[in-house]
């Protein structure tokens, strides 16, 4: 590691984007003695990072080396919230079941995970005692997991960069926009500087600033998804675990290998056309203000409209009902955000030139997977 002159506008690890990706690798690379300089173009980041369920989800990831970083990411977001101030909540997650093909398919998932003790398939009356959330009526069984946490998003990515700069010394250049990149040299708010080590681009779906040859060669494209969120559920009412329904194990690809999800997916394109039209599932997580934050849906598109459809709300909202009891769906606020997706991938790694890391394209699950993803980079460029 390089001593650095401090008289010059130089760094060892330089990361464009404060996202979570970016806050990710920022954590892996100061805690190993790096100096780290982070380089935002907003005042924070008003990405995707604060535009999700803020669900840490490792029962969404398959075996191995994914549910792997998933519960390595699980670890240090445990590690991180008190020392950084933010609310963590380890709630666990409920998959509920109210058909026989959704059923069949929590069965032979918990059959295929016989070691792990983390989950459980529950009768109803369990489920009533986890949740008084959920929609007794016609629930078959449901899919219990510990493993799942929740964060409000919007105030984890906001003290995160404090807490690096204060614990590790990380250097946050918020409002500047790194627009040239020649290793080891770049260009950050027409400023020089120098990396001395590595530059690693974690900048999300605005592609297009730096190596956008790179990514129209690898097929990337942008996911836009629609969110809500409800008022305080009035009496400090919680649901306790975040809950989702039959939707969700069609999106997930822990589930994948399951026998009977063709027949679970193919009965929902002939009942409800609409919601693998619009790539939609349905979850809820509420935060520390009892708020509920409820979606979702999928436009794959490299150029997304903004604009929201009501429609696809409706559909969010409508499901929701069948399985959620709650005293106020009233809502707050909607929004919509737009994540990099590489299809077929988990993730897309490149390098554009010796000592520079693209990464990107954590397909919607960057809060469960970058934490872990950054520790195996870290240790290969360690």
């Amino acid at each position: 590691m390089n001593t650095l002159d401090r008289t010059v506008n130089q760094t060892d690890i330089a990361i464009v984007g404060a996202g979570i990706v970016g806050l990710a690798h920022a954590l892996a690379f100061a805690k190993r003695g790096y100096k780290v300089d982070v380089f935002e173009r907003n005042p924070y980041a008003v990405g995707a990072s604060i535009r999700n369920f803020g669900m840490i989800w490792p029962i969404g990831q398959p075996k191995g080396k994914l549910r792997d970083r998933a519960l390595k990411s699980r670890e240090i977001w445990s590690e991180v919230a008190p020392k950084a101030g933010f609310h963590l909540d380890r709630c666990g997650s409920l998959h509920l079941a109210y058909r026989e093909d959704e059923l069949a398919v929590l069965e032979e998932f918990v059959a295929s995970e016989a070691d792990n003790r983390a989950i459980a398939l529950l009768t109803p009356n369990e489920i009533a005692k986890k949740s008084p959330a959920v929609n007794l009526d016609g629930l078959q069984a449901g899919l219990w997991s510990a493993t799942e946490m929740v964060v409000d998003p919007r105030e984890a990515i906001k003290k995160l960069p404090g807490f690096l700069a204060k614990e590790y010394g990380v250097e946050f250049h918020f409002n500047t926009v790194v627009t040239k990149i020649e290793y080891p040299n770049f260009t950050a708010a027409g400023k020089n500087w120098t990396a001395n080590e590595h530059i690693f681009v974690c900048s999300g779906s605005d592609f297009e600033t730096l190596y956008p040859e790179v990514y129209q060669k690898s097929n990337i494209t942008k996911v836009k998804l629609q969110m809500l969120r409800t008022v305080p559920q009035p009496n400090n009412f919680r649901i306790v675990s975040p809950l989702c329904g039959g939707l969700t194990l069609t999106h997930y690809s822990a589930f994948a290998d399951c026998p009977s999800l063709p027949t679970l997916t193919k009965r929902i394109a002939t009942e409800t056309p609409h919601f693998p039209k619009w790539h939609i599932h349905v979850m809820v997580s509420q935060n520390a203000a009892g708020e509920l934050i409820i979606g979702d849906s999928h436009e794959y598109s490299a150029n997304p409209e903004p604009f929201d459809k009501a429609e696809i709300n409706n559909y969010i909202l409508d499901y929701l009902n069948t399985f959620v009891r709650v005293p106020t769906l009233k809502i707050a606020e909607t929004w919509n955000g737009v994540y990099a997706k590489l299809p077929g991938a988990t993730e897309f790694i490149a390098h554009p030139q010796a000592g520079v890391t693209i990464v990107n394209a954590l397909s919607g699950a960057g809060m469960t997977l970058s934490f872990g993803l950054a520790e195996e980079i870290a240790l290969v460029n360690n």
